[in-house]
């Protein structure tokens, strides 16, 4: 109806990158502003966060828009030890288990679907496959199953619970992604012996690479308050965090209603965040790809993602216009800790301190 509200990233600037009904543009914004466009082949997870940390994914991961192929899945079940599946299919996670959990829950098999993105997801109820053997079932499949041709960015766990007509997924979900390729922002650091925290799936995206420690929250709000705490105890080092609740719980639903009050929850959380940051810090708000809650698709879209930059004490906010790719983020802060790299991107650093 009257659109977001969002006191304080409206006062930071993000009406001032594009037009958001309820979302004015700041006449002084409090941080500098922008979007990017992602240079990689692919609109994931995994190689939106690669490029964020420096790597540009040339070739797409394959996807299998009609299921996976039978030599695969014969591959999955005799590696695996499955004695047979469920599925196959291109499918929403929240709707294909409704449709098979009963019989998953009758015969054992797990639920193997995928989306138009490049991954390999298992469904299974917790009391029927238990957490321990479905995560090894995915590792199998990671490291045995979808490799060469069929090397997916990520094999996923999708745990649910719950009675025929009423399963719910719970968030114990687990991504067991591919390494990546080169040296990321992550690796550079922890080289260098500068600390790096992971919170939310950053561990399973990079395959625990480059990161001194991590806690795997697993909903906005725990990521937030793991945030607020990491941040104002720690001297120096990069924190990384995905609040994937935006585009799991929202985006992928079809929910723009929850989505809108979960961007308002993390609005109310800037003003704590921003006491904990120091002169000189830098904050950066972004995000990894597109997911249009108002989309009929409910798969990720590829567009130009925001782009907000906060630095107490720093220059005031200005416009730091489309940029070309992610990897502007990992220049900015390799130049900002002092790293030498040879990362495809522009830093923007210089505008904004």
């Amino acid at each position: 109806m009257g659109g977001l509200r969002l006191p304080h990233l409206t006062a930071w600037g993000l009406g001032n990158i594009a037009p958001i009904p309820g979302v004015n543009p700041a006449d002084a914004p409090r941080a500098h502003y922008g979007m990017m466009a992602e240079k990689s082949g692919g609109k994931d997870s995994t190689t939106g966060h690669w490029e964020l940390t420096g790597v540009v994914v040339q070739t797409p991961f394959p996807t299998y828009p009609k299921g996976f192929p039978e030599d695969l899945m014969r591959a999955f079940m005799r590696e695996t030890g499955c004695s047979g599946y469920l599925g196959n299919t291109t499918a929403s996670g929240t709707v294909i288990i409704q449709e098979l959990g009963a019989e998953h829950v009758q015969t054992g098999h797990p639920i193997v679907y995928t989306s138009a993105d490049s991954v390999f997801q298992i469904a299974a109820h917790e009391e029927v496959i238990p957490l321990p053997r479905l995560y090894d079932i995915c590792e199998i499949t990671r490291t045995k199953v979808c490799i060469g041709r069929h090397e997916v960015g990520r094999v996923i766990a999708r745990p649910f619970t719950g009675k025929a007509g009423a399963f719910t997924r719970t968030t114990n979900r687990k991504d067991f992604s591919l390494v990546p390729p080169e040296p990321t922002l992550l690796d550079l650091l922890h080289g260098a012996g500068i600390p790096t925290v992971g919170i939310g799936k950053i561990d399973d995206l990079f395959a625990m690479r480059g990161l001194s420690s991590s806690n795997h929250t697993r909903t906005n709000a725990a990521g937030v308050e793991e945030l607020l705490r990491v941040s104002g105890s720690m001297d120096t080092g990069l924190i990384f965090v995905n609040l994937g609740d935006f585009d799991t719980l929202y985006g992928h639903r079809n929910d723009p209603a929850g989505l809108a009050a979960a961007l308002e929850a993390f609005d109310a959380s800037l003003p704590a965040l921003a006491e904990t940051l120091r002169p000189g810090d830098l904050l950066i708000i972004t995000a990894d790809h597109g997911n249009d809650p108002v989309m009929p698709s409910t798969d990720h879209s590829r567009e130009y993602v925001p782009l907000l930059c906060y630095t107490p004490g720093g220059r005031p906010g200005a416009a730091l216009g489309t940029r070309a790719s992610f990897a502007d983020v990992a220049k900015t802060l390799g130049q900002y800790f002092g790293i030498s790299n040879s990362f495809p991107g522009t830093s923007f650093l210089s505008h904004i301190v």
